[in-house]
């Protein structure tokens, strides 16, 4: 009998949905210009969202409530995420765009960058090159930052982030334009 594989998603599968996510269908050429990660490695990570049932298995779309689910209840454990040493680089988390004009007083977190102009606490980023993605795609970026905020934040950033998170793959413009109450 053939012993069968597990597929496990890896960090930047998680990045490859939120590209879906603002683009659905996209090529996997698209999503290498769009994250920085070569081809093979987008058509390897669909694979692996598919397994997971976060990706439709007939074409590459995101199941926006499986994934909205394993982001508010899952990525924390998946992949853990603890700020460290003081480093310069792009902000993410509470620090990021998303979320930076609702937490005020929070020391910064970032992305390691030399290139970056804000110094904080480092995580490392579910994708190799998510330093870049503010000028490669702002809008994965803006949510790569939210997903941060769950892998880091404390309870009130959370729920502030699935709340963002829920608003942008559903489209309601108040709560993406931080008028949440």
């Amino acid at each position: 009998m053939k012993k069968m594989k597990q597929s496990a998603l890896r960090p930047a599968d998680v990045g490859v949905a939120l590209g879906l996510v603002e683009h659905p269908r996209a090529s996997y050429q698209h999503l290498n210009e769009m994250l920085g990660i070569s081809s093979s490695t987008a058509f390897a990570a669909v694979c692996r969202l598919r397994d997971a049932g976060l990706v439709r298995q007939d074409e590459c779309v995101v199941i926006r409530q499986n994934l909205l689910e394993f982001l508010e209840h899952g990525v924390r454990y998946a992949f853990p995420a603890s700020p460290g040493v003081t480093s310069r680089g792009v902000p993410t988390s509470h620090s990021g765009p998303a979320l930076a004009n609702d937490i005020v007083g929070e020391d910064a977190v970032v992305w390691p960058s030399a290139a970056g102009a804000t110094v904080g606490k480092a995580v490392t980023p579910l994708l190799p090159k998510a330093e870049q993605l503010p000028s490669r795609s702002p809008e994965v970026y803006w949510l790569l930052t939210l997903v941060d905020a769950l892998r880091v934040g404390r309870l009130r950033e959370r729920k502030l982030a699935i709340a963002k998170l829920r608003a942008r793959m559903y489209g309601d413009s108040a709560v993406i334009n931080n008028t949440l109450a």
